[in-house]
């Protein structure tokens, strides 16, 4: 059994808003990513593409594909992961286009605790994020990968694509390191009863377990919030307040206050479009 049809990547590659589009041509010095078996590497970048492709906006195109990615999810070798997806694309494939659309909104626009901007809960809205965004653009361009900064570069689907075609060592690096930011999105996700869970569910399975110490900070954001402090995000823009809530802070439960977006001002590369464009 083949776990990587070819229909799957292209399909990838065409709907990823900052695709990656052309592969690295060395290793980061010093570095030596892991090398799995053959088998199992195909089938780790397979769930890879395909929880980055889940996690994009429901559009009409994404509709469309919807046989392929059942009948490549059902291809998967037996895992955690690979039931998690199952779980995920038998209710993608059943729902209306509409009502996906409507739920996607919901989840990931206007609720703070699962936005699908990952420096946010490590950095909140401080000038330590704009740093991070700037770090991890250059991440991609060291490992010879070049983006077209239509989203930016800690945006959950940009990052795992940058996993699966970068390798288990370097490039699933800033997934390791925002593995609580992915718990805390995780935890939101199945508070919410989402089916969106199941996508979180599979990507925390090829990660390493959870420690005491990724517990307890989840906890402490689930009561606090990320870092805050009054200042905007610098090279990417400033950030607009977020209402009564107080800036970087979490909305009580039930409320939906979206997280403030980071606009660049610098180079036009790294420069997103609106949070809409392009979903009509």
């Amino acid at each position: 059994m083949n776990p990587l049809p070819a229909s799957v990547p292209a399909v990838v590659r065409t709907r990823l808003r900052a695709a990656v589009r052309r592969p690295a041509t060395r290793s980061a010095p010093g570095r030596t990513a892991p090398r799995p078996a053959p088998e199992e590497a195909g089938a780790r970048t397979l769930v890879l593409r395909l929880c980055s492709l889940l996690l994009q906006y429901p559009d009409a195109e994404l509709a469309t594909a919807r046989p392929v990615l059942a009948s490549s999810v059902a291809a998967l070798p037996p895992s955690a992961a690979a039931g998690h997806l199952a779980e995920f694309t038998a209710w993608l494939t059943a729902g209306e286009p509409d009502a996906l659309e409507r739920h996607y909104v919901e989840t990931f626009d206007l609720r703070r605790r699962s936005s699908l901007y990952l420096t946010y809960y490590l950095h909140g809205d401080t000038r330590r994020r704009g740093t991070a965004l700037l770090t991890l653009s250059r991440r991609y361009r060291a490992a010879g990968w070049d983006t077209d900064g239509a989203e930016l570069p800690d945006h959950l689907p940009v990052v795992l694509e940058f996993a699966a075609l970068a390798g288990p060592g370097a490039g699933e690096a800033p997934l390791r390191q925002h593995r609580r930011g992915l718990e805390l999105v995780h935890r939101a996700l199945t508070d919410a009863g989402s089916p969106y869970r199941h996508v979180l569910g599979a990507l925390l399975t090829l990660l390493p377990p959870a420690t005491e110490a990724d517990r307890a900070e989840v906890a402490r954001l689930v009561a606090e919030g990320p870092p805050d402090e009054e200042v905007g995000l610098d090279p990417y823009g400033t950030h607009a307040p977020y209402g009564p809530y107080g800036e970087g802070e979490f909305a009580p439960p039930g409320t939906f206050e979206p997280p403030s977006p980071a606009v660049p001002t610098r180079v036009p590369p790294l420069t997103p479009p609106s949070r809409t464009e392009g979903r009509r």
